[in-house]
Protein backbone atom coordinates (compact mmCIF):
# COMPACT_ATOMS: atom_id res chain seq x y z
CA UNK A 1 0.00 0.00 0.00
CA UNK A 2 1.51 3.26 -1.11
CA UNK A 3 1.56 6.16 1.33
CA UNK A 4 2.51 9.76 0.76
CA UNK A 5 2.66 12.87 2.88
CA UNK A 6 0.75 15.77 1.36
CA UNK A 7 0.53 19.24 2.83
CA UNK A 8 -2.64 21.15 2.10
CA UNK A 9 -4.67 24.20 2.96
CA UNK A 10 -7.97 22.98 4.41
CA UNK A 11 -9.62 26.32 3.69
CA UNK A 12 -8.96 26.06 -0.04
CA UNK A 13 -11.45 23.66 -1.56
CA UNK A 14 -11.74 25.25 -4.98
CA UNK A 15 -9.50 22.56 -6.43
CA UNK A 16 -9.52 18.78 -6.00
CA UNK A 17 -7.46 17.64 -3.06
CA UNK A 18 -5.52 14.39 -2.74
CA UNK A 19 -5.51 11.83 0.01
CA UNK A 20 -3.70 12.54 3.25
CA UNK A 21 -1.32 10.18 4.96
CA UNK A 22 -2.96 7.94 7.53
CA UNK A 23 -1.23 7.03 10.76
CA UNK A 24 0.22 3.53 11.15
CA UNK A 25 -2.42 2.70 13.72
CA UNK A 26 -5.22 3.76 11.38
CA UNK A 27 -3.77 1.71 8.55
CA UNK A 28 -3.59 -1.43 10.66
CA UNK A 29 -7.18 -0.93 11.81
CA UNK A 30 -8.35 -0.48 8.22
CA UNK A 31 -6.58 -3.63 7.03
CA UNK A 32 -8.13 -5.62 9.84
CA UNK A 33 -11.62 -4.16 9.66
CA UNK A 34 -12.12 -3.76 5.92
CA UNK A 35 -10.03 -5.27 3.18
CA UNK A 36 -11.54 -3.07 0.48
CA UNK A 37 -9.27 -0.08 1.16
CA UNK A 38 -6.58 0.82 -1.36
CA UNK A 39 -6.82 -2.42 -3.37
CA UNK A 40 -8.65 -1.45 -6.56
CA UNK A 41 -6.99 -0.29 -9.78
CA UNK A 42 -8.12 2.53 -12.07
CA UNK A 43 -9.75 0.19 -14.59
CA UNK A 44 -11.53 -1.91 -11.99
CA UNK A 45 -12.88 1.23 -10.35
CA UNK A 46 -14.17 2.31 -13.77
CA UNK A 47 -16.02 -0.99 -14.02
CA UNK A 48 -17.57 -0.39 -10.59
CA UNK A 49 -18.61 3.15 -11.52
CA UNK A 50 -20.04 2.11 -14.87
CA UNK A 51 -21.86 -0.79 -13.28
CA UNK A 52 -23.39 1.46 -10.62
CA UNK A 53 -24.48 4.14 -13.11
CA UNK A 54 -25.51 2.01 -16.10
CA UNK A 55 -28.30 0.13 -14.43
CA UNK A 56 -31.85 -0.97 -15.11
CA UNK A 57 -32.67 2.67 -15.80
CA UNK A 58 -31.58 2.03 -19.38
CA UNK A 59 -34.78 0.01 -19.86
CA UNK A 60 -37.08 2.87 -18.83
CA UNK A 61 -35.18 5.73 -20.48
CA UNK A 62 -37.19 5.51 -23.77
CA UNK A 63 -40.40 5.77 -21.74
CA UNK A 64 -38.97 8.81 -19.98
CA UNK A 65 -38.24 10.47 -23.32
CA UNK A 66 -41.72 9.58 -24.61
CA UNK A 67 -43.23 11.15 -21.48
CA UNK A 68 -41.37 14.45 -21.80
CA UNK A 69 -40.75 14.73 -25.55
CA UNK A 70 -37.55 15.31 -27.50
CA UNK A 71 -36.61 18.51 -25.70
CA UNK A 72 -36.60 16.69 -22.36
CA UNK A 73 -33.23 15.24 -23.41
CA UNK A 74 -31.83 18.59 -22.32
CA UNK A 75 -32.84 17.69 -18.78
CA UNK A 76 -31.00 14.38 -19.06
CA UNK A 77 -27.77 16.18 -19.94
CA UNK A 78 -28.35 18.73 -17.17
CA UNK A 79 -28.79 15.97 -14.59
CA UNK A 80 -25.69 14.18 -15.89
CA UNK A 81 -23.64 17.37 -15.53
CA UNK A 82 -25.01 18.04 -12.06
CA UNK A 83 -24.35 14.43 -11.05
CA UNK A 84 -20.74 14.55 -12.24
CA UNK A 85 -20.13 17.83 -10.42
CA UNK A 86 -21.63 16.54 -7.18
CA UNK A 87 -19.45 13.40 -7.45
CA UNK A 88 -16.37 15.62 -7.48
CA UNK A 89 -17.74 17.51 -4.48
CA UNK A 90 -17.96 14.22 -2.59
CA UNK A 91 -14.26 13.63 -3.28
CA UNK A 92 -13.31 17.13 -2.12
CA UNK A 93 -15.25 16.68 1.12
CA UNK A 94 -13.54 13.34 1.77
CA UNK A 95 -10.09 14.80 1.15
CA UNK A 96 -10.51 17.27 4.00
CA UNK A 97 -10.25 14.50 6.60
CA UNK A 98 -8.45 11.20 6.04
CA UNK A 99 -10.76 9.50 8.54
CA UNK A 100 -13.77 9.93 6.25
CA UNK A 101 -14.71 6.60 4.73
CA UNK A 102 -18.44 6.75 3.99
CA UNK A 103 -21.13 9.13 2.78
CA UNK A 104 -22.56 9.59 6.31
CA UNK A 105 -19.06 10.61 7.48
CA UNK A 106 -19.32 13.57 5.09
CA UNK A 107 -22.68 14.57 6.56
CA UNK A 108 -21.24 14.46 10.07
CA UNK A 109 -18.22 16.56 9.10
CA UNK A 110 -20.54 19.17 7.62
CA UNK A 111 -23.47 19.29 10.04
CA UNK A 112 -22.55 17.11 13.00
CA UNK A 113 -24.64 14.22 14.28
CA UNK A 114 -27.83 15.51 12.66
CA UNK A 115 -26.09 15.73 9.30
CA UNK A 116 -24.88 12.16 9.61
CA UNK A 117 -28.38 10.99 10.46
CA UNK A 118 -30.01 12.77 7.51
CA UNK A 119 -27.44 11.54 5.01
CA UNK A 120 -27.65 8.01 6.40
CA UNK A 121 -31.44 7.95 6.13
CA UNK A 122 -31.52 9.05 2.51
CA UNK A 123 -28.52 6.97 1.49
CA UNK A 124 -29.45 3.66 3.03
CA UNK A 125 -33.15 3.84 2.21
CA UNK A 126 -32.30 4.62 -1.41
CA UNK A 127 -29.79 1.79 -1.74
CA UNK A 128 -32.07 -0.61 0.09
CA UNK A 129 -35.10 0.15 -2.09
CA UNK A 130 -33.05 -0.03 -5.29
CA UNK A 131 -31.73 -3.44 -4.26
CA UNK A 132 -35.27 -4.53 -3.40
CA UNK A 133 -36.44 -3.26 -6.77
CA UNK A 134 -33.86 -5.48 -8.45
CA UNK A 135 -35.50 -8.54 -6.92
CA UNK A 136 -38.97 -7.37 -7.97
CA UNK A 137 -37.73 -6.73 -11.50
CA UNK A 138 -36.19 -10.19 -11.73
CA UNK A 139 -39.40 -11.81 -10.58
CA UNK A 140 -41.53 -9.85 -13.06
CA UNK A 141 -39.29 -10.53 -16.06
CA UNK A 142 -38.84 -14.22 -15.36
CA UNK A 143 -42.59 -14.64 -14.95
CA UNK A 144 -43.12 -12.96 -18.34
CA UNK A 145 -40.59 -15.28 -19.97
CA UNK A 146 -42.12 -18.32 -18.28
CA UNK A 147 -45.83 -17.49 -17.83
CA UNK A 148 -46.77 -21.12 -17.25
CA UNK A 149 -44.32 -21.52 -14.42
CA UNK A 150 -46.57 -22.77 -11.66
CA UNK A 151 -44.37 -24.43 -9.07
CA UNK A 152 -44.70 -23.52 -5.43
CA UNK A 153 -42.30 -23.74 -2.53
CA UNK A 154 -43.25 -23.60 1.16
CA UNK A 155 -46.59 -21.98 0.37
CA UNK A 156 -45.13 -19.33 -1.97
CA UNK A 157 -46.57 -18.65 -5.41
CA UNK A 158 -44.55 -19.18 -8.58
CA UNK A 159 -43.49 -15.51 -8.77
CA UNK A 160 -42.57 -15.39 -5.08
CA UNK A 161 -40.52 -18.55 -5.41
CA UNK A 162 -38.64 -16.98 -8.33
CA UNK A 163 -37.74 -13.98 -6.15
CA UNK A 164 -36.40 -16.29 -3.44
CA UNK A 165 -34.33 -18.29 -5.95
CA UNK A 166 -32.89 -15.09 -7.47
CA UNK A 167 -31.90 -13.93 -3.98
CA UNK A 168 -30.09 -17.22 -3.40
CA UNK A 169 -28.18 -16.73 -6.66
CA UNK A 170 -27.20 -13.18 -5.65
CA UNK A 171 -26.22 -14.06 -2.08
CA UNK A 172 -22.63 -15.29 -2.80
CA UNK A 173 -21.75 -11.98 -4.46
CA UNK A 174 -22.84 -10.13 -1.30
CA UNK A 175 -20.45 -12.27 0.76
CA UNK A 176 -17.48 -10.86 -1.18
CA UNK A 177 -15.76 -8.18 0.92
CA UNK A 178 -13.06 -7.29 -1.61
CA UNK A 179 -14.02 -4.84 -4.36
CA UNK A 180 -11.09 -6.00 -6.48
CA UNK A 181 -12.76 -9.41 -6.76
CA UNK A 182 -16.22 -7.90 -7.08
CA UNK A 183 -15.02 -5.93 -10.12
CA UNK A 184 -15.36 -9.07 -12.21
CA UNK A 185 -19.03 -9.21 -11.24
CA UNK A 186 -19.29 -5.52 -12.13
CA UNK A 187 -17.74 -6.18 -15.53
CA UNK A 188 -20.56 -8.58 -16.35
CA UNK A 189 -23.09 -5.82 -15.59
CA UNK A 190 -21.33 -3.34 -17.88
CA UNK A 191 -21.18 -5.91 -20.68
CA UNK A 192 -24.88 -6.65 -20.14
CA UNK A 193 -25.80 -2.98 -20.67
CA UNK A 194 -23.84 -2.89 -23.93
CA UNK A 195 -25.54 -6.09 -25.13
CA UNK A 196 -29.00 -4.72 -24.31
CA UNK A 197 -28.41 -1.55 -26.31
CA UNK A 198 -26.91 -3.48 -29.23
CA UNK A 199 -29.73 -6.02 -29.32
CA UNK A 200 -32.38 -3.25 -29.26
CA UNK A 201 -30.63 -1.63 -32.24
CA UNK A 202 -30.58 -5.00 -33.99
CA UNK A 203 -34.29 -5.53 -33.33
CA UNK A 204 -35.13 -2.12 -34.77
CA UNK A 205 -32.94 -2.51 -37.85
CA UNK A 206 -33.42 -6.16 -38.81
CA UNK A 207 -36.58 -7.48 -37.17
CA UNK A 208 -39.18 -5.38 -38.98
CA UNK A 209 -39.70 -2.68 -36.36
CA UNK A 210 -37.78 0.21 -37.92
CA UNK A 211 -37.19 3.74 -36.66
CA UNK A 212 -40.20 5.54 -38.14
CA UNK A 213 -41.89 7.18 -35.14
CA UNK A 214 -41.62 10.97 -35.00
CA UNK A 215 -42.73 11.66 -31.43
CA UNK A 216 -43.48 15.10 -29.98
CA UNK A 217 -41.13 17.96 -29.22
CA UNK A 218 -42.38 18.64 -25.69
CA UNK A 219 -45.02 17.24 -23.36
CA UNK A 220 -45.24 19.49 -20.34
CA UNK A 221 -47.51 17.16 -18.36
CA UNK A 222 -44.97 14.37 -18.70
CA UNK A 223 -41.89 16.38 -17.71
CA UNK A 224 -42.04 15.44 -13.99
CA UNK A 225 -42.18 11.74 -14.86
CA UNK A 226 -39.35 12.11 -17.37
CA UNK A 227 -37.13 13.94 -14.89
CA UNK A 228 -37.85 11.39 -12.14
CA UNK A 229 -36.75 8.52 -14.38
CA UNK A 230 -33.71 10.48 -15.63
CA UNK A 231 -32.70 11.10 -12.02
CA UNK A 232 -33.04 7.41 -11.20
CA UNK A 233 -30.35 6.73 -13.81
CA UNK A 234 -27.82 8.71 -11.74
CA UNK A 235 -28.52 7.39 -8.24
CA UNK A 236 -25.08 5.85 -7.56
CA UNK A 237 -23.53 8.63 -5.47
CA UNK A 238 -23.85 6.85 -2.11
CA UNK A 239 -21.56 4.16 -3.58
CA UNK A 240 -18.86 6.61 -4.70
CA UNK A 241 -17.17 7.01 -1.27
CA UNK A 242 -16.75 3.22 -1.17
CA UNK A 243 -15.16 3.28 -4.61
CA UNK A 244 -12.95 6.23 -3.70
CA UNK A 245 -11.56 4.66 -0.54
CA UNK A 246 -10.87 1.41 -2.43
CA UNK A 247 -8.64 3.06 -5.05
CA UNK A 248 -4.86 2.68 -4.95
CA UNK A 249 -4.36 6.05 -6.65
CA UNK A 250 -7.10 8.38 -5.45
CA UNK A 251 -5.95 11.25 -7.68
CA UNK A 252 -7.43 9.34 -10.62
CA UNK A 253 -10.95 9.47 -9.17
CA UNK A 254 -12.05 12.55 -11.21
CA UNK A 255 -10.94 10.78 -14.40
CA UNK A 256 -12.90 7.70 -13.38
CA UNK A 257 -16.02 9.78 -12.82
CA UNK A 258 -15.59 11.64 -16.12
CA UNK A 259 -15.31 8.40 -18.07
CA UNK A 260 -18.25 6.82 -16.27
CA UNK A 261 -20.62 9.77 -16.67
CA UNK A 262 -19.75 10.35 -20.34
CA UNK A 263 -20.12 6.70 -21.35
CA UNK A 264 -23.30 6.19 -19.35
CA UNK A 265 -24.93 9.39 -20.61
CA UNK A 266 -24.12 8.49 -24.22
CA UNK A 267 -25.60 5.04 -23.58
CA UNK A 268 -28.76 6.44 -21.96
CA UNK A 269 -29.30 9.05 -24.66
CA UNK A 270 -28.75 6.48 -27.42
CA UNK A 271 -31.24 4.04 -25.91
CA UNK A 272 -33.79 6.83 -25.36
CA UNK A 273 -33.56 8.03 -28.96
CA UNK A 274 -33.59 4.54 -30.48
CA UNK A 275 -36.49 3.35 -28.35
CA UNK A 276 -38.57 6.48 -29.00
CA UNK A 277 -37.96 6.22 -32.74
CA UNK A 278 -38.96 2.54 -32.67
CA UNK A 279 -42.18 2.70 -30.64
CA UNK A 280 -43.07 6.39 -30.19
CA UNK A 281 -45.67 7.14 -27.53
CA UNK A 282 -46.51 3.41 -27.29
CA UNK A 283 -43.21 2.51 -25.67
CA UNK A 284 -43.68 0.63 -22.40
CA UNK A 285 -42.15 1.53 -19.04
CA UNK A 286 -39.61 -1.21 -19.81
CA UNK A 287 -38.74 -1.29 -23.49
CA UNK A 288 -38.25 -5.06 -23.44
CA UNK A 289 -42.02 -5.38 -22.94
CA UNK A 290 -42.48 -3.99 -26.47
CA UNK A 291 -40.32 -6.70 -28.02
CA UNK A 292 -41.52 -9.94 -29.56
CA UNK A 293 -40.23 -13.09 -27.91
CA UNK A 294 -39.99 -14.81 -31.30
CA UNK A 295 -37.01 -12.84 -32.64
CA UNK A 296 -33.33 -13.41 -31.86
CA UNK A 297 -32.34 -9.82 -31.06
CA UNK A 298 -35.39 -9.33 -28.87
CA UNK A 299 -34.77 -12.52 -26.94
CA UNK A 300 -31.12 -11.56 -26.36
CA UNK A 301 -32.24 -8.19 -24.95
CA UNK A 302 -34.84 -9.78 -22.67
CA UNK A 303 -32.54 -12.46 -21.30
CA UNK A 304 -29.64 -10.05 -20.85
CA UNK A 305 -31.94 -7.77 -18.86
CA UNK A 306 -31.95 -10.45 -16.20
CA UNK A 307 -28.16 -10.17 -15.74
CA UNK A 308 -28.07 -6.50 -14.72
CA UNK A 309 -29.90 -6.72 -11.38
CA UNK A 310 -27.90 -9.79 -10.36
CA UNK A 311 -24.59 -8.08 -11.13
CA UNK A 312 -25.49 -4.79 -9.39
CA UNK A 313 -27.16 -5.97 -6.21
CA UNK A 314 -23.93 -6.56 -4.28
CA UNK A 315 -22.43 -3.19 -5.21
CA UNK A 316 -25.60 -1.39 -4.10
CA UNK A 317 -25.78 -3.03 -0.67
CA UNK A 318 -22.03 -2.91 0.13
CA UNK A 319 -22.28 0.46 1.97
CA UNK A 320 -25.20 -0.89 4.03
CA UNK A 321 -23.30 -4.05 4.94
CA UNK A 322 -20.20 -2.06 5.91
CA UNK A 323 -22.27 0.28 8.09
CA UNK A 324 -23.95 -2.63 9.86
CA UNK A 325 -20.59 -4.29 10.47
CA UNK A 326 -19.01 -1.12 11.85
CA UNK A 327 -21.87 -0.64 14.32
CA UNK A 328 -20.87 -3.80 16.20
CA UNK A 329 -17.80 -4.18 18.46
CA UNK A 330 -15.78 -6.52 16.26
CA UNK A 331 -12.96 -6.86 18.77
CA UNK A 332 -15.30 -8.86 21.03
CA UNK A 333 -16.10 -11.38 18.32
CA UNK A 334 -14.17 -14.62 18.02
CA UNK A 335 -15.22 -15.24 14.41
CA UNK A 336 -15.52 -11.95 12.56
CA UNK A 337 -15.86 -13.59 9.15
CA UNK A 338 -18.88 -15.65 10.20
CA UNK A 339 -20.52 -12.59 11.74
CA UNK A 340 -19.99 -10.64 8.52
CA UNK A 341 -21.61 -13.45 6.53
CA UNK A 342 -24.56 -13.40 8.92
CA UNK A 343 -25.02 -9.64 8.45
CA UNK A 344 -24.92 -9.96 4.65
CA UNK A 345 -27.33 -12.89 4.62
CA UNK A 346 -29.78 -11.16 6.95
CA UNK A 347 -29.79 -8.07 4.74
CA UNK A 348 -30.57 -10.11 1.62
CA UNK A 349 -33.34 -11.96 3.46
CA UNK A 350 -34.95 -8.69 4.52
CA UNK A 351 -34.99 -7.36 0.95
CA UNK A 352 -36.67 -10.60 -0.13
CA UNK A 353 -39.42 -10.03 2.42
CA UNK A 354 -39.99 -6.46 1.22
CA UNK A 355 -39.92 -7.56 -2.44
CA UNK A 356 -42.59 -10.17 -1.74
CA UNK A 357 -44.75 -7.57 -0.01
CA UNK A 358 -44.54 -4.87 -2.74
CA UNK A 359 -46.67 -5.65 -5.82
CA UNK A 360 -45.14 -3.14 -8.26
CA UNK A 361 -41.78 -1.90 -9.52
CA UNK A 362 -42.20 1.09 -11.84
CA UNK A 363 -43.93 3.47 -9.46
CA UNK A 364 -41.54 2.60 -6.65
CA UNK A 365 -38.50 3.41 -8.79
CA UNK A 366 -40.09 6.65 -9.99
CA UNK A 367 -40.53 7.74 -6.39
CA UNK A 368 -36.98 6.68 -5.54
CA UNK A 369 -35.66 8.73 -8.45
CA UNK A 370 -37.68 11.85 -7.71
CA UNK A 371 -37.20 12.02 -3.96
CA UNK A 372 -34.30 9.88 -2.74
CA UNK A 373 -31.95 9.91 -5.75
CA UNK A 374 -32.06 13.66 -6.34
CA UNK A 375 -31.68 14.41 -2.65
CA UNK A 376 -28.82 11.96 -2.03
CA UNK A 377 -26.98 12.46 -5.32
CA UNK A 378 -27.36 16.18 -6.00
CA UNK A 379 -28.73 18.26 -3.12
CA UNK A 380 -26.87 16.77 -0.15
CA UNK A 381 -23.37 16.77 -1.74
CA UNK A 382 -23.79 20.44 -2.61
CA UNK A 383 -25.02 21.39 0.88
CA UNK A 384 -22.23 19.45 2.59
CA UNK A 385 -19.60 21.03 0.37
CA UNK A 386 -20.99 24.51 1.00
CA UNK A 387 -20.70 23.98 4.75
CA UNK A 388 -17.33 22.20 4.79
CA UNK A 389 -15.62 24.56 2.35
CA UNK A 390 -17.06 27.75 3.82
CA UNK A 391 -17.92 29.05 0.33
CA UNK A 392 -21.30 30.18 1.64
CA UNK A 393 -19.46 33.01 3.43
CA UNK A 394 -18.42 34.63 0.15
CA UNK A 395 -20.51 35.22 -2.96
CA UNK A 396 -18.88 34.18 -6.21
CA UNK A 397 -19.19 32.14 -9.39
CA UNK A 398 -18.91 28.79 -7.64
CA UNK A 399 -21.43 29.86 -5.02
CA UNK A 400 -23.90 30.80 -7.77
CA UNK A 401 -23.35 27.46 -9.50
CA UNK A 402 -23.97 25.51 -6.30
CA UNK A 403 -27.16 27.43 -5.57
CA UNK A 404 -28.35 26.77 -9.13
CA UNK A 405 -27.75 23.04 -8.79
CA UNK A 406 -29.51 22.94 -5.42
CA UNK A 407 -32.54 24.83 -6.77
CA UNK A 408 -32.72 22.45 -9.74
CA UNK A 409 -32.72 19.53 -7.33
CA UNK A 410 -35.41 21.06 -5.12
CA UNK A 411 -37.73 21.65 -8.09
CA UNK A 412 -37.28 18.06 -9.26
CA UNK A 413 -37.91 16.70 -5.76
CA UNK A 414 -41.16 18.66 -5.34
CA UNK A 415 -42.67 18.10 -8.78
CA UNK A 416 -41.40 14.56 -9.29
CA UNK A 417 -42.37 13.31 -5.83
CA UNK A 418 -45.86 14.79 -6.12
CA UNK A 419 -46.42 13.21 -9.52
CA UNK A 420 -45.10 9.82 -8.38
CA UNK A 421 -47.28 9.78 -5.27
CA UNK A 422 -50.39 10.71 -7.29
CA UNK A 423 -49.69 7.86 -9.72
CA UNK A 424 -49.18 5.38 -6.88
CA UNK A 425 -52.41 6.43 -5.14
CA UNK A 426 -54.34 6.23 -8.43
CA UNK A 427 -53.27 2.59 -8.93
CA UNK A 428 -53.80 1.31 -5.39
Amino acid sequence: MEASTISHDESSLSRPLIAHQNSLERKLEDVEANSTHNTTSFYKTCFHGLNALSGVGILSIPYALASGGWLSLILLFMLATAGFYSALLIQRCMDVDSNIRTYPDIGELAFGTKGRLVVSIFMYIELYLVATGFLILEGDNLLILFPNLGFQLAGLTGKQTIVVLVALIILPSVWLDNLSILSYVSASGVIASVIILSSILWAGAFEGIGFHQKGSMINWNGIPTAVSLYAFCYCAHPVFPTLYTSMRNKRQFPNVMLICFILCTVSYASMAIVGYLMFGSKVESQITLNLSTGNLGSMIAIYTTLVNPISKYALMVTPIVNAMRSSFPFHYLSNKRSFGLFISTALVASTVIVALAIPFFGYLMSLVGAFLSVTASIILPCLCYLKISGIYRRFGFEMMGLIGVILLGVVIVITGTYTSLVEILDHL
